[in-house]
């Protein structure tokens, strides 16, 4: 079993500095930015949605740990009074195809149900299919999709 042990200051460095060129990456691949500007623009998302870092109100930013060694992090928000959105889900390639994430997603329903949330929205890039296939198997559903074409 997983263990979710919130972000201290040196594991949320770590975090952003990876979790800001994965997104830029994400989102290049996506067409949604060129990649010139990617890294500026994820700076500036994550400035804006974590603007006090790991210490910024109602985000819940965990180290996921296996025998107690660092293997993914997970990002959860509160949105409403009613509903909570994961941010962010990243299990180390070495530790992946080990049900890691599907533990750490259903620790953070509960901790959802413990603030008093009776849903999770989340946001998978269209190319991350194994993600999707995994959020489906854990019941989520599509809310709305985006479509593009290369013209």
């Amino acid at each position: 079993m997983v263990k979710l042990d919130l972000m201290n200051s040196d594991d949320y460095q770590k975090y952003i500095t990876s979790a800001i060129e994965s997104y830029a990456e994400e989102k290049v691949l996506s067409g949604n930015w060129n990649e010139e500007e990617s890294i500026m623009k994820a700076k500036e998302e994550y400035t804006m949605l974590l603007p006090k870092g790991e210490k910024t109100e109602n985000n819940y930013l965990y180290t996921i740990r296996k025998n107690d060694k660092a293997i993914g992090v997970i990002w959860f928000a509160l949105k409403s009074q009613n509903e909570g959105f994961i941010y962010d889900i990243n299990i180390l390639e070495e530790h992946q195809g080990f049900g890691y994430a599907k533990e750490a997603m259903k620790q953070i329903e509960a901790v959802g149900q413990k603030l008093g949330i009776n849903k999770i929205g989340l946001h998978v890039f269209g190319q991350n299919k194994i993600a999707r296939g995994l959020y489906e198997k854990l019941g989520y559903q599509d809310t709305n999709v985006l479509m593009a074409k290369n013209i």
